[in-house]
């Protein structure tokens, strides 16, 4: 813990009586799963040194900063187990989550909220993990995060009494709604006082009173997409390589703010499913392509801010201890807030001339006096020309005359002093350098202070050695660095100095802050602000490199020559682009093909350009029309999983059973291949009964297979839709051998392909002979199983009839086409209709 000493940390842990491993498989374990934590016995780690950081630049921050977040996880007993309360904080963002839930007996819903805030540690009662009656979700949780550290707190901690407590006394007037929502939440206000007891002791400081934002996220608001098909889809880590950005997260993160890119993160993982909100996302997106100088007056702008939570977060801390490390950090991000206020006037004159309700709200935001009052009572005490800078020697600087003159006359002294000693020092390396004839000059460095370096070869030393009264000598190439005690003992003096500065500052500032607190939720709107304008930013920015278009929403899944986002990012040129199109009557599309003809990478473009449509992005496509889906669903892959001892056929059955237990009418499912790990006659009978009942649902489905068996469902079921990808056969020049071309295009009816798994493994050079033999063993087995399923005259009427319905209904729903262009639709659709069912007589139309 960075505030204060390691002892008094020590002497608290008793107090809270915690007990922590890094990992709970650490732990001997018992004939029934996992031991649990012993209890009472005080560890301390100092394990989460996140307060004696600055905030970052936008420029230095990675895309993925190292995980900071603490969960509270609880759930009911006896009748209420099931029901889950969770607490989240995260600690670079003052910000603290609470849900409660009810869950069923595979924890879905925890698992992936848990993944998506990918926790740096989990805290759980220690009556979830007690030897021999360790909680299902406890076993669960342990398994899903191996990595992650386990913490467990006695039960007595858990008391929702005491959690509203504290958040009537933390949150923020602004966020007082929150009553409303939780007032009867017990587990996850229970949740809340065990995590910012926690928070308190491990980081040695509290949340200044009225400071925090806390919110209720319920899991209405947002469709669900499991951790598994988050990993199979590639949406926010590379399965290859994690450090590639070839994911949708890296097609789509062109944001200049840390806020922006961990904003785009959690929309991709959790997507939006209120077509309103999304069509205001869109409206701005739609705008800031249309006007440039909005685009780059606002891009401008934003990416001269800070980590604006990260620097919030700091802010509403109050150490327990003063240290000269809290008070440097303080002034850095006193600093910090002015150079950020300083930023609202630039960013409302770049919103002044917009247009969509988004944008015009965001402007009246911005409108508050409490920024200007802020600003002023920081103008009061810090120098206007104070501000944020690159390199630790003239930020040093900017902290020691960051307060004006004559506020404080000591520390006007004390400033004096530090200019004369540096002075002093520049003074006597001058000196240095006349006295032995050489090019020194002075350097600075946060860990050294100040220091000598010169560029000299060392030919021109007298002896190749530089004289005896330089010490701590390093040389890189031809250049040396070095001291000499003089030098050392000045740096002293200096530090010295500094500490008297930087505390006589730090009281100035800790008055100053304490004015602010009262107005600093503004500054909440402001984060918000600027993290959404970066994340539309980047959303506008992606469409400009690539021809996206405005997705809309009704109840049909149409996707006009739509292509794969992440595919166009590493392909030289353009991928091949296919139709889509999935109603309510036409909901399970089952697509063959051989292999590598395209249908992997086509059943994951239709799940990414959803989730990008239901996160208020542009799609790539040319038209596209969507039906907000409240869970994603995707069975993809073909791994066996040694840590939980699974075959590859185990892994597909849990797999499908996740998806049949959770699926509902509003769900999108994506299946690529099934039953393959086991013989063919049983993976034909797994996917024939895991259809019929998926069939059963409104769910939009699209299945691809190797067994054409299936694709004769259709017959009994005529919302089935059978498609598949061509290929093309091209004799050699030679014309002694044929080869296959993919042409990765999709069309209806199933393939016609035969045996074209064997003329997969002529081009893997497997030797002739067993390739002959293989063809001869199956036309064999052809001839005895092949007797394919004919459609009858009147079942063909049938499925005509149930096609027409679904067309007239769909065009009743949602046409927008004249009197007479409608006509001319109708009596093409009745042309279809006699084409498609045997000998319909003019009856049957009318």
């Amino acid at each position: 813990s960075y505030f204060g000493d390691k002892s008094s940390c020590v002497e608290n842990t008793s107090a809270l009586n915690l007990t922590s491993s890094s990992s709970v498989r650490g732990l001997s374990s018992t004939g029934k799963g996992k031991a649990a934590l012993p209890c009472g016995r005080p560890v301390f780690r100092s394990h989460t040194p996140l307060m004696g950081y600055s905030v970052t630049s936008s420029s230095a921050v990675s895309s993925h900063s190292a995980a900071s977040v603490i969960v509270a996880v609880v759930e009911g007993r006896g009748l209420a187990r099931g029901e889950v309360g969770m607490a989240s904080i995260d600690l670079k963002n003052p910000e603290m989550i609470l849900s409660q839930f009810a869950d069923n007996t595979t924890y879905a819903k925890v698992i992936t909220k848990l993944k998506i805030l990918t926790p740096l540690e989990i805290v759980m009662s220690n009556t979830a993990c007690d030897a021999g009656s360790t909680t299902k979700l406890f076993s669960l949780i342990t398994e899903h995060f191996k990595n992650v550290t386990f913490t467990t707190v006695q039960r007595k901690y858990f008391n929702e009494t005491k959690g509203l407590e504290y958040i009537e006394q933390l949150c923020a007037s602004e966020f007082s709604t929150i009553f409303m929502e939780i007032q009867s939440k017990y587990y996850c206000l229970a949740a809340a006082a065990a995590l910012l007891k926690y928070v308190e002791f491990i980081q040695n400081s509290v949340y200044a009173p009225k400071s925090l934002k806390v919110r209720f996220q319920g899991s209405e608001k947002t469709a669900m997409i499991d951790s598994s098909s988050a990993q199979n889809l590639e949406l926010v880590i590379n399965n290859r390589d994690s450090r590639n950005s070839h994911t949708l997260f890296g097609v789509l993160n062109y944001t200049k703010t840390p806020g922006g890119s961990r904003r785009l993160r959690s929309n991709i993982l959790e997507p939006l499913v209120d077509a309103e909100t999304i069509n205001m996302r869109l409206d701005c997106v739609q705008e800031l392509l249309q006007d440039e100088e909005l685009f780059f007056g606002l891009q401008a702008v934003i990416s001269k801010f800070l980590d604006t939570e990260q620097l919030l977060s700091v802010l509403v801390q109050i150490p327990k201890q003063d240290t000269v490390k809290t008070a440097e950090s303080k002034i850095t991000n006193l600093i910090y807030l002015k150079h950020t206020l300083e930023l609202v006037e630039p960013l409302k004159a770049a919103l002044r001339s917009c247009n969509t309700p988004l944008l015009k709200a965001y402007y009246s935001s911005l409108e508050d006096t409490r920024f200007r009052i802020i600003l002023e009572k920081i103008t009061a005490v810090i120098n206007d020309d104070t501000r944020y800078t690159k390199g630790c020697l003239s930020m040093r600087t900017q902290k020691c005359y960051a307060v004006k003159p004559n506020i404080n006359e000591f520390l006007d002294i004390a400033r004096r002093t530090y200019t004369e000693i540096v002075d002093d020092i520049a003074g006597m390396i001058t000196q240095l350098a006349e006295k032995y004839n050489l090019p020194m000059k002075t350097s600075f460095s946060s860990a050294r202070g100040f220091f000598i370096q010169m560029n000299v070869d060392c030919s021109t030393l007298p002896n190749g050695q530089l004289p005896s009264e330089f010490t701590k000598i390093t040389k890189m190439k031809n250049t040396y660095s070095f001291t000499s005690a003089d030098l050392i003992k000045m740096n002293e003096r200096c530090q010295e100095s500094l500490r008297e500065i930087y505390h006589m500052t730090y009281l100035i500032v800790c008055k100053l802050l304490n004015e602010i607190y009262e107005h600093i939720n503004c500054l909440y709107k402001l984060s918000d602000i600027v993290s959404m304008l970066d994340m539309l930013l980047s959303f506008a920015h992606a469409c400009t490199l690539s021809d996206y278009v405005r997705p809309e929403f009704t109840d049909t899944l149409a996707i006009k020559q739509g292509w794969h986002p992440i595919l166009e990012k590493i392909a030289v040129e353009k991928p091949v682009s296919n139709n889509t199109y999935l109603t309510e009557g036409n909901n399970f599309v089952i697509i063959t093909g051989p292999n590598m003809s395209g249908k992997s990478t086509y059943l994951k473009q239709i799940a990414l350009c959803q989730i990008m449509a239901q996160i208020g992005s542009y799609v790539p496509a040319e038209y596209c029309s969507f039906r907000i889906a409240e869970q994603i669903f995707t069975r993809i892959g073909m791994d066996d999983d040694i840590e939980t001892n699974a075959s590859t056929f185990m892994k597909e059955m849990k797999e499908i059973t996740y998806i049949i237990q959770n699926a509902n009418d509003k769900s999108l499912i994506i299946i690529d291949e099934l039953g393959r790990g086991t013989s063919a006659e049983e993976g034909i009978g797994i996917c024939y009964a895991a259809c019929e009942y998926l069939l059963n649902l409104k769910a939009f489905t699209l299945f691809a297979t190797h067994f054409l068996e299936l694709c004769h469902i259709d017959a009994l079921y005529p919302n089935v839709e059978n498609c598949h990808f061509e290929v093309q056969h091209v004799r050699s020049s030679a014309g002694n051998k044929e080869k296959i071309a993919y042409t990765y295009t999709l069309s209806k009816g199933y393939t016609e392909e035969k045996n074209y798994g064997l003329k997969a493994a002529e081009v893997s050079s497997l030797p002739s002979s067993v390739i002959l033999d293989a063809k001869e063993i199956t036309n064999h087995i052809a001839k005895q199983i092949l007797h394919r399923q004919k459609s009858t005259p009147e079942m063909m009427k049938q499925r005509a009839v149930y096609h027409l319905a679904m067309r007239l209904v769909q065009t009743a729903r949602n046409s927008r086409l004249d009197p007479d262009s409608l006509r001319v639709y109708l009596k093409g659709l009745k042309k279809k209709y006699e084409a498609s069912s045997p000998a319909s007589g003019q009856n049957d139309v009318q």
